[in-house]
């Protein structure tokens, strides 16, 4: 048994792997196919009388992972000089307004129709308004340089704002003055914690000299993430921070401090560095959505009850986008269709605390809105392909 879990698992990421190489001329995401592919093994298991252990609990913990390492990776490439500020307000706009749009009326829809209360509504409405870096980012590595970096931008932040806004109103009962004030405090303080963090961790690349370095620093970047977690902290502001610091070395080593790092040695530890966080993103981001799909049952994917507002959800994800888009005189196409739901959605929806749960918001609605916005992804990146072949 414990052989054949093993061989699965590794033909399942290789296949995996053939789709994110071949993602450029399919047009098809990668997250339909591992999903597919999850939902499939659970066929034949079912099939064959094979029982497998209760997977469930391994899912928010590759889900955490994943986060962490997928905003790492999405920050390491972002580039911070004066030229890319206006590209940055842009999409610091374009990913937190429709979110806030989205989440008020969604939860105004849920507590309209479903009698539910205003926050409990807002809490369950938010996982739906968050764009998924995790898919969105692999999609675009074949779209022009501006292009791919405004999604890069958007999709990272937008999961970072997600993150703030679903525990500010989970952690809240009220919203006034004082947890306004509350969670500024908390920012700050996490602020403040990531610059330290972030000069120590790069003090340690910068100075480990065992063959084993790599492993330590992003262990020590999931403990820190998952401390401040326990306190409520934004812990992926840290993430953030860590990420663009490495990754923007040559615009802040002409600072003093930073000569003490030793820039340039450091610059070499921290291509090696990038590159192993892409490989284990890679890793986590396929077992997380194959054990996702893994867990799927055809009855919530083929769910009517809650189709309805999966495609009312979707049609508004886009029209505000649209919007929002036109509004900043940002080109249409493609970038109208790389909205994604996927990974920090799903992370966000297993978040939310059992007494806050509404029967409106069920895994079939979450199932059903990501694999609607992928495909929505995946006709306009096919539509954009035949127009320039054409």
């Amino acid at each position: 048994m414990t052989t054949a879990i093993i061989i699965t698992v590794c033909v399942l990421i290789l296949l995996a792997y053939v789709f994110d190489i071949t993602s450029s001329k399919t047009k098809v995401p990668s997250v339909i196919l591992l999903l597919l592919m999850g939902w499939l093994v659970k066929q034949v298991a079912l099939t064959t009388g094979l029982s497998l252990p209760n997977l469930s609990p391994i899912l928010p913990i590759l889900g955490t992972i994943g986060l962490i390492l997928i905003v790492l990776e999405g920050s390491l490439e972002l580039e911070l000089n004066t030229t890319k500020f206006p590209l940055i307000k842009k999409s610091f706009a374009v990913a937190l307004l429709p979110m806030l749009l989205l989440a008020f009326g969604a939860a105004a829809a849920f507590h309209f129709w479903g009698g539910i209360n205003f926050k409990d509504s807002l809490t369950n409405a938010i996982p739906l308004c968050v764009i998924s870096s995790a898919i969105a980012i692999p999609s675009v590595k074949n779209l022009m340089n501006h292009q791919k970096e405004f999604i890069i931008y958007e999709s990272s932040l937008s999961d970072i704002l997600g993150v703030i806004f679903f525990n500010f109103v989970v952690f809240n009962d009220s919203f006034g003055v004082a947890s306004i004030w509350h969670f500024f405090a908390q920012l700050m303080t996490i602020i403040i914690v990531s610059f330290l963090a972030t000069g120590g961790l790069s003090y340690l690349l910068s100075k480990i000299d065992h063959h084993i370095k790599f492993a330590p620093i992003i262990l020590l970047v999931i403990l820190i993430y998952n401390i401040s977690k326990i306190y409520h902290l934004p812990s992926l502001v840290f993430i953030l921070i860590f990420g663009l610091f490495l990754g923007n070395l040559d615009e802040i080593k002409r600072f003093k401090w930073i000569q003490r790092l030793k820039p340039d040695l450091l610059d070499r530890e921290v291509k090696k560095f990038k590159e192993i966080t892409i490989e284990a993103t890679f890793v986590i981001r396929v077992l997380f959505f194959l054990l996702f799909g893994y867990l799927m049952e055809t009855a919530e994917i083929m769910n009517l009850s809650t189709l309805g507002w999966a495609v009312g959800i979707v049609i508004n994800i886009f029209c505000l986008r649209a919007i929002l888009l036109k509004f900043y005189k940002i080109e249409l196409s493609p970038l109208l269709f790389v909205a994604p739901r996927g990974l920090i959605t799903i992370l966000l929806f297993l978040s939310i605390p059992a007494s806050q749960t509404i029967s409106l918001v069920n895994k079939s609605l979450i199932i059903q809105i990501i694999i609607l916005s992928a495909l929505v992804m995946m006709v306009g990146l096919m539509m954009e392909n035949k127009k320039e072949s054409a």
